[in-house]
C-alpha cells in the first residue's frame, strides 16, 4: 500500500468515528445505522451493567434513538484518533467526552462522561464501516438517571 493511500485509508476511518457521532448528537438516525455493517460487536460494559454482544446496526442505533429523544441534548467529542490499518481492517481508539441534557419539561438534569471508545473497522465495496465499538467510562458526573432516561421513564 502506498503512503497516500495509507493516509486517505486515515482519514477516511477519522471521519468514520466523527460522523457516528455527528449523526447521533444531529439526531439523524438512518445516517448512523449506515456507518456500521449489518453484525456490530458492541461492549459498554465499562459503562453500565451490561455484558459485550453482537447486534445488529438497527437495534444498536435504535438503543440510541430512544435515548437521545427529543427531549434530551447530547453532545460528543473525540480526539487523539489512533488508527491502526492491516489490510481492509483498522482499528481506531479515542478519548471521548458526552454530555447528556433533559430539556426545562424534564427538569435540566445533566450527566457527563469522560472515557475511552475503541472502534474495529472493516473496508467494504464503498468504504469504511464500524464492525465493533467499546466504550470504558474512567469518569461520570452529573445524574446518572440522564444517562438511561427515556420518554417511556
Amino acid at each position: 500500500m502506498t503512503d497516500l493511500a495509507q493516509l486517505t485509508d486515515r482519514i477516511a476511518i477519522i471521519e468514520l468515528v466523527d460522523s457516528i457521532f455527528d449523526h447521533v448528537d444531529a439526531k439523524e438516525w438512518e445516517a448512523a445505522e449506515a456507518l456500521f455493517t449489518d453484525k456490530v460487536q458492541v461492549d459498554f460494559s465499562g459503562l453500565a451493567d451490561s455484558t459485550a454482544q453482537e447486534t445488529t446496526n438497527v437495534d444498536l442505533v435504535g438503543g440510541w434513538r430512544a435515548g437521545m429523544h427529543a427531549k434530551k441534548s447530547s453532545y460528543h467529542f473525540v480526539g487523539h484518533h489512533r488508527v491502526k490499518i492491516t489490510g481492509d481492517e483498522a482499528s481506531v481508539k479515542v478519548k471521548g467526552y458526552t454530555y447528556n441534557l433533559l430539556d426545562a419539561s424534564l427538569g435540566s438534569r445533566m450527566w457527563e462522561v469522560w472515557g475511552h471508545y475503541e472502534f474495529a473497522v472493516r473496508r467494504i465495496s464503498d468504504g469504511w464501516r464500524a464492525t465493533g465499538m467499546t466504550f470504558t467510562a474512567l469518569h461520570t458526573r452529573g445524574d446518572n438517571t440522564v444517562r438511561t432516561h427515556t420518554l417511556d421513564s
